[in-house]
């Protein structure tokens, strides 16, 4: 489902703009219905206000807690299932954060990452991405979401920018707070800057030798990463916001002194923040993280040579913090088992 269908239906019930935008408000933020003024003015249509406990529950549908797995670092995984039955992993992070998916699965293929392991299942409507956000507020409070989680957001571009225009005005977060990660396609530099919420933005980059690049995420745009560079920092100057680059740090594979002097020759003097995040071993997978000595070492080798740097601290690494890790557990079990997974559906009061 999309936005721009649930806008038709309230329209077909009656609703004018402010209607609808109390509609949306309310379910974007996880409010009960009768949240607010009850002034005259916002009285709602009658057929309108009689439609809206079904409505409500076809909402709470879209995204319903399957199952809940805390981290000891604050972190909660949780894996969400569509009203279809397929399911896909959304992150609550520390200090308010939220990193939610986009696609059910990933036509990417990143050779280190176990979502892309079964290909692209299929994309996610708008509303089911902002629904990750509403079941997440039912938990606690979400002032930041990473479009970070299963999939990638410039493959299922039309959905996630419709999500994020909702998000960033009736969602009420701060657009540098929406962040739109991407390994690099032409169509997110181009379409970004043209929407009325334009989100921070994080570049995958992993490596800075186009030919390794490739390799570690074969079905990628073949962009050069200098070029790659240069978009994303356009892209900065334009909104005001750093551009965010994803070093997913791979033991032996882009660990190396020339991937540090390779990334210090890309991004000295960019508006720019590498952000080092050690991997997330992955079950039959043969790569593996370096230790938190080398990395720190990484870090601040960047750091005096004029790269801001921050080593990050996979949220989640107990509770399978790979994207894709806990769908594809939970998957197998159930096949092994032969039964269904108990499904617990959160909706705001009221609706």
């Amino acid at each position: 489902m999309r936005i721009e269908q649930i806008r038709q239906r309230l329209q077909a019930l009656g609703a004018k703009p402010c209607h609808e935008e109390r509609v949306l408000r309310q379910w974007a933020n996880a409010l009960p219905a009768g949240h607010g003024r009850r002034g005259r003015g916002h009285l709602l249509p009658a057929e309108l206000s009689d439609a809206l406990p079904a409505l409500g529950d076809e909402l709470a549908a879209l995204a319903r807690l399957q199952s809940e797995h805390p981290g000891e670092d604050g972190s909660a995984r949780l894996l969400v299932a569509l009203a279809d039955g397929q399911t896909v992993e959304s992150v609550l992070l520390p200090r308010d954060g939220l990193c939610v998916s986009t696609q059910a699965g990933c036509a990417v293929g990143c050779v280190f990452c176990m979502t892309g392991r079964d290909g692209l299942l299929r994309q996610l409507g708008s509303a089911e991405i902002v629904a990750q956000v509403v079941l997440a507020r039912t938990k606690r409070a979400v002032k930041k979401v990473v479009f970070m989680g299963m999939g990638e957001p410039s493959h299922n571009l039309d959905n996630v920018l419709e999500a994020i225009d909702l998000l960033g005005t009736a969602g009420g977060i701060g657009h540098k707070n929406l962040v739109f990660s991407t390994v690099g396609d032409a169509r997110v530099f181009e379409r970004l800057p043209q929407g009325r919420v334009k989100p921070a933005l994080a570049l995958s980059l992993h490596s800075t030798r186009a030919e390794l690049r490739a390799r570690l995420m074969p079905r990628a745009p073949r962009i050069d990463p200098a070029e790659l560079v240069e978009q994303g920092e356009r892209y900065a100057r334009a909104t005001g916001y750093p551009i965010q680059y994803q070093w997913t740090l791979l033991e032996g594979i882009n660990d190396s002194t020339e991937e540090l002097d390779g990334i210090v020759a890309l991004l000295k003097g960019r508006y720019a923040i590498m952000n080092m995040i050690p991997y997330n071993a992955v079950p039959d997978l043969p790569y593996r993280r370096p230790s938190w000595e080398r990395a720190a070492e990484m870090a601040r080798y960047l750091h005096r040579r004029g790269v801001l740097t921050k080593l990050r601290h996979s949220a989640g690494q107990d509770v399978e913090g790979g994207c894709g890790q806990l769908r594809a557990r939970v998957l197998a079990e159930g096949h092994a088992a032969g039964a269904p997974v108990k499904v617990v559906a959160l909706k705001p009061a009221g609706f």
